[in-house]
Parts: C-alpha cells; structure tokens; sequence
C-alpha cells in the first residue's frame, strides 16, 4: 500500500497529487479508518468531541434507515459490527470525489482452480457492498457528489496474481509509470513467496519429533 502512495505521481488539475492514501503511513505500518473517519473526511457524518454520543446515535439511525429502504435484512445488534469493518486501505480523490475501499487478498486456498482469484475477490467485494452502498446513499441524500468503490489487489499463496488486472488497477490509483508498476508486481510476489515459504519452515518445524 506504501508503494502504490509513493508511486502514485498523477496530478490533478491544480497540479497537485490526485490521489490521497491516509491510511498508508510507512512501508511498516498503516492505519485501518473506521467508518466515522471516512464519512468524517467525505463531511457526510460530524464526529463530535469524546464523551458525546450525539455522533453514534445519529449514525446508528442513518445505517438502520438505509437498510429498511433497500430492504436489506439487518437486525439492531448487526449496526456495531456493520461500523467495526475497516477496509485494508483507502484511497481519495477530493477533486472528482470519489472513495476507494483498497483491499488487499493474500488467499491461503489453493491457486491451482482457474477460478481462485474470481471467488476470494468476490468474498471481498460481498463483505463491504453494504459499505460502499451506504456511503453513496448519503452521498445522494446530501447531494454532495461523492461515491465509493472498491479496489481490490489478490495474490494466491504460490505468488500467482493475474498480470494485466494488477498492473491496470495500479494505473487506475495513479501509478503511470509502466517499470514502476512492474516494480511493485514483483516485489508483491517475493514477499508472498517468501512469506509462504516461512509458513512453511515452521509448519515443518512443529511437525519434526524433537530427539533427547
């Protein structure tokens, strides 16, 4: 996620960075937004100093309203966890308002199916469709002109990803240069690879009887 914020050198109209990753803090660490920050940021939700509850329950109700209109199956008790989801990564447009959900899928399962990367990205897809489908309803309701989507990189567990969507989705967040895009193809493979070659070190390791 670090990489693509460094890499991503397209300019908007007053010649500054399109795209804005705040969650993408240093090549180590990042931080997860919840919902209140995202809407907070888009101005479609005031987050009230701590100590009011003003803020949740006006949200609370907002969510609720949402799925009754679309008539989504949803219980009360389901709102706590329906704001508790936080996806990977975020990227912003400010200046054509748009949200992207940047999710991040290094699948355990088996990447020999043809169809490995099709189901895992629509687990993905299906686990904040309600999210980004609740954002654009405010954004609609508010008139304020934002919308949300989703992006989402998938790599299997032997370092397989499908090239020309990879590299295409880099470009979409602003990466234009072609060696730069490769660049992080590449390093997003040895480190699956190499990470899935220490699972499996120590798989072996527990599994080997210790002798006296």
């Amino acid at each position: 996620m670090f990489s693509t914020r460094e890499s991503s050198t397209e300019l908007n109209d007053t010649m500054e960075p399109r795209w804005h990753f705040p969650s993408a803090l240093s090549p180590e660490a990042h931080a997860e937004w919840g919902l209140y920050r995202i809407l907070e940021y888009m101005g479609l939700h005031e987050i009230l100093p701590p100590g009011e509850e003003k803020n949740r329950t006006k949200l609370r109700k907002d969510i609720e309203e949402y799925h009754l209109a679309y008539g989504i199956v949803f219980e009360e008790t389901d709102t706590d966890t329906f704001i508790s989801h936080r996806p990977d990564g975020l990227a912003f447009d400010k200046g054509k308002k748009l949200c992207i959900f940047l999710e991040y899928i290094y699948t355990r399962a088996t990447d020999t199916n043809e169809d490995w990367a099709e189901k895992k990205e629509q687990e993905k897809n299906d686990k904040y469709s309600s999210h980004l489908g609740f954002i654009n309803h405010l954004s609609n309701r508010e008139k304020s002109g934002w919308k949300a989507t989703q992006i989402n990189f998938t790599t299997g567990v032997r370092g397989s990803l499908h090239t020309n969507q990879f590299l295409t989705r880099l470009e979409s967040l602003g990466v234009n240069k072609k060696n730069t895009r490769e660049a992080i193809r590449n390093r997003t493979v040895q480190k699956i690879l190499f990470t899935s070659d220490m699972i499996l070190k120590f798989f072996f390791i527990a599994r080997t009887p210790k002798t006296e």
